[in-house]
């Protein structure tokens, strides 16, 4: 079921034109100029319950904008959009009472009052009953470690206790949705993992429909299932993590150890970068020749010990499709699996 429907939605802005010096100022007063801008053009897509989705692209590129009109912060200039079977900017009430938000550079919390008061506040905001608040609050207690600082105002918490509270509080009254905009911006290693783990678990518990925009590759790679690109307001892949990286990262590094060293090899399935006394490391391409028949290969003419398989990282091939770069065999594009 899908539980976002959005078809040829579009959004442009007026934007004013700042002419330069007094003169230029007292112009832009009497008889300003206004330049448009197209921000999303006629996109289409649909999110089905439970789905994790990563929506990314480079600044400017519409991602923000879009989020802003599925929660119904911004009205479309033209297109539609349903969520929860609402519109949202026509219902904000209503589909603000369905959905959870979160926006790395602002706070939804009290600055002066504590985590547990915060959310004692949005118990009554959102009419969350007894029982179900008291089972969410100890489960977003027990997952995001806000038992240290739980009885702290806000305004004396480090950004990562922050955004775990602001996570917390997003997923409190149970939405079918949640939108989370550079969730672990700032973050160190061990809270970004908390917050991903919390952002996995919730999912498979209550198949809860989360849409993440970050410029954080792992936090797409761990959390999300499905991929969605959009550059210069226009969506420019939409499909499964798999997919992505079977379509734009068909290049493979393998290196195969020997048990004695060799001076030369001589392939025709593969590129040889360097030859190392008992180790070669070959770039080959995934659907001309696998990684165990390059083995088999290499095993029948020299005796392996050992070999290991290097595939291109998620964030290169992402930022190679948005220069529309071709691919090579760098081996700094490449993470091990």
């Amino acid at each position: 079921m899908d539980i976002i429907q959005v078809d040829h939605l579009y959004k442009k802005y007026s934007v004013k034109q700042q002419r330069e010096g007094l003169i230029g100022g007292i112009k832009d007063l009497i008889k300003p100029i206004w330049n448009e801008k197209e921000a999303v053009k006629h996109i289409n897509f649909c999110v089905k319950k439970g789905e994790t989705v990563g929506y990314i692209g480079p600044n400017g590129s519409g991602k923000s904008t879009t989020i802003k009109m599925l929660t119904g912060i911004l009205t479309p200039s033209s297109g539609k959009i349903i969520v929860n079977g609402l519109e949202p900017y026509k219902e904000r009430k209503k589909n603000a009472v369905n959905i959870g938000v979160v926006f790395g550079q602002r706070t939804q919390l009290w600055w002066d009052l504590a985590i547990r008061e915060s959310l004692e506040l949005f118990k009554y905001i959102y009419r969350v009953p007894d029982k179900v608040f008291r089972e969410n609050r100890d489960k977003m207690v027990e997952l995001l470690k806000l038992d240290e600082f739980y009885s702290t105002p806000v305004r004396q918490l480090s950004l990562g206790q922050r955004m775990r509270a602001e996570i917390a509080a997003a997923f409190l009254h149970s939405p079918s949705i949640v939108f989370l905009d550079e969730p672990t911006i700032g973050l160190d290693v061990v809270a970004k993992e908390q917050v991903r783990k919390f952002l996995r678990e919730i999912n498979k518990e209550k198949e809860t429909t989360i849409i993440l925009t970050t410029h954080d590759m792992d936090d797409i790679e761990q959390v999300c299932d499905r991929l969605l690109m959009i550059n210069d307001g226009v969506i420019i892949f939409d499909g499964k993590m798999k997919s992505f990286i079977d379509a734009y990262g068909n290049e493979r590094i393998i290196t195969v150890q020997f048990e004695e060293p060799i001076a030369n090899i001589d392939i025709d399935y593969g590129d040889v970068l360097s030859i190392e006394e008992n180790k070669v490391k070959i770039l080959f391409q995934k659907e001309k020749i696998s990684a165990t028949q390059i083995v088999q290969n290499m095993s029948q003419k020299y005796p392996v010990v050992d070999c290991h398989l290097e595939e291109p990282k998620i964030e290169f091939l992402i930022r190679q499709v948005y220069e529309g770069r071709e691919l090579n065999g760098n081996d700094k594009i490449f993470a091990s699996r």
